[in-house]
């Protein structure tokens, strides 16, 4: 009798001891759009504050994940600059449809070399300067590209402008060619554009333009685990809407 007593005893404490142990610390490892490498950085950091899980990052342009996913990459989570990738990747069941949500929205701007001047702001596509190279997104594979393309041929100007845009992998990198001054222009996010005091804001390209800015997230085909299932929910949460608030993004995800 005395020896059952003491057996439920130590039954009890183990079970209390199970249920307040934290859950087993998992890594997640996110392929996410080049522009969204400031904002998503803080996003993570507070995630791995508060649960224990640690998150990797993988920044690169949309579209070059996106082929990465349907190779076989081993990412737990998708955040597109689009959503053209991001139905490439469902057609193929690449993803898991039921986690995907539009998360983000944003601006497209056209920016210039060092730090704003007077009346800099509201400038005129229409008469760019004829000389200087513009960077820009790879125009028919990266997002930002893509809708850059698409606003300047809305406005008229593509074609006079096309020999002078120099091409990069990711918006960030296009970004990085104005702020260091190896070109004189360049069509970027506007958080882009908030990141780096490099750079000033020349233009703001209106939503008519060009196709919407959305950025949908997923989990990968077979990686949804709780922890990502977490990683998912607090990217909707009220501490990752006010990071990306603060960053310049719109928050559409809820």
């Amino acid at each position: 009798m005395m020896v059952r007593t003491i057996s439920q005893a130590v039954l009890g404490l183990f079970l209390m001891l199970a249920a307040a142990a934290p859950a087993v610390a998992d890594r997640i490892t996110v392929f996410a759009a080049a522009s969204l490498k400031t904002a998503l950085e803080e996003v993570a950091e507070g995630f791995e504050t508060e649960t224990g899980h640690t998150v990797t990052l993988s920044f690169a342009g949309s579209s070059a994940l996106a082929r990465q996913i349907e190779r076989g990459a081993p990412a737990d989570v998708f955040l597109s600059a689009n959503t053209d990738w991001m139905d490439h990747l469902e057609s193929l069941g690449r993803i898991e449809p039921e986690t995907r949500v539009d998360l983000l929205a944003n601006q497209l701007v056209l920016i210039g070399h060092g730090a704003a001047k007077e009346g800099s702001q509201d400038a005129d596509v229409a008469t760019l300067p004829g000389e200087g190279r513009i960077a820009m997104a790879l125009v028919d594979a990266v997002p930002a590209g893509i809708y850059g393309k698409a606003a300047l041929i809305s406005l008229g100007v593509w074609d006079r402008v096309a020999p002078r845009v120099v091409q990069a992998d990711n918006v960030r990198a296009a970004l990085r060619l104005v702020s260091l001054g190896e070109a004189q222009l360049g069509v970027v996010y506007a958080t882009d554009a908030a990141a780096d005091d490099g750079v000033h804001i020349l233009f703001t390209f209106g939503e008519e333009t060009h196709p919407p800015i959305v950025y949908p997230v997923a989990a990968v085909n077979g990686r949804n685990r709780p922890a990502v299932a977490e990683f998912l929910a607090w990217l909707n949460g009220p501490r990752a809407r006010a990071t990306f608030e603060q960053h310049g993004f719109v928050v559409l995800g809820t």
